[in-house]
């Protein structure tokens, strides 16, 4: 699989400059260059049936690859003050603090929901940085339906620059297959995540 687009969106402080962002970054471009798709080859290539293949298995592949080649921590329970906005799907420590990664897996309200579960985190100081990984919209055709991609959220991105915290990071990271077959299986909902890397 590979990154077609990474657009920092919120960059207060050094953190993007800074040596922690450098690895992070480096094991989240590891992490997705590894996912492959038939498993067992070297690339990612998708069916291109419209709708036709699922999400998570390729959001787990990701995640798997962080935990078992990085340490990153699967499924984080986090919590803001009295209130748990529910878990994160990735997260690494640095120092005090939490690097969090989402992967977009529902509808383009999902999307807007992660960023704000995000935003609040840097407005806590829970996380020092986070990510969003999205499709872009040439992936997004052969997924599935409604999934949240990076064309359908970029206009929103102005409401969310402007957070005022003192220091935090958010990316966002466009990702997309390296080719089309429709002779390769669909991915389905079933597939587990480790067959994909």
């Amino acid at each position: 699989m590979k990154i077609v687009r990474e657009v920092s969106l919120i960059s207060v402080g050094n953190f993007e400059e800074s040596n922690d962002w450098s690895i992070i970054r480096a094991e989240i471009r590891d992490a997705i260059s590894l996912i492959v798709h038939p498993p067992g080859t070297s690339s990612f290539t998708i069916n291109p049936t419209k709708h036709g293949n699922g999400v998570k298995p390729i959001k787990d592949a990701c995640t798997i690859a962080l935990r078992d080649k990085f340490g990153w921590s699967l499924e984080t329970s986090i919590t803001y003050a009295t209130r748990s906005p529910g878990k994160v799907d990735a997260t690494k420590v640095i120092d005090n603090y939490l690097f969090a990664l989402e992967w977009e897996t529902g509808n383009i309200s999902s999307s807007h929901r992660a960023v704000n579960k995000l935003c609040l985190g840097l407005l806590r100081g829970v996380f020092l940085g986070a990510v969003l990984v999205l499709p872009s919209r040439k992936l997004y055709p052969y997924l599935t339906d409604r999934i949240g991609n990076y064309e359908e959220l970029e206009p929103y991105f102005d409401i969310w620059r402007p957070v005022s915290i003192e220091e935090g990071f958010l990316a966002i990271i466009v990702i997309e297959h390296d080719r089309l077959d429709e002779n390769v299986p669909k991915i389905t909902k079933g597939t587990d995540g480790r067959a994909l890397v």
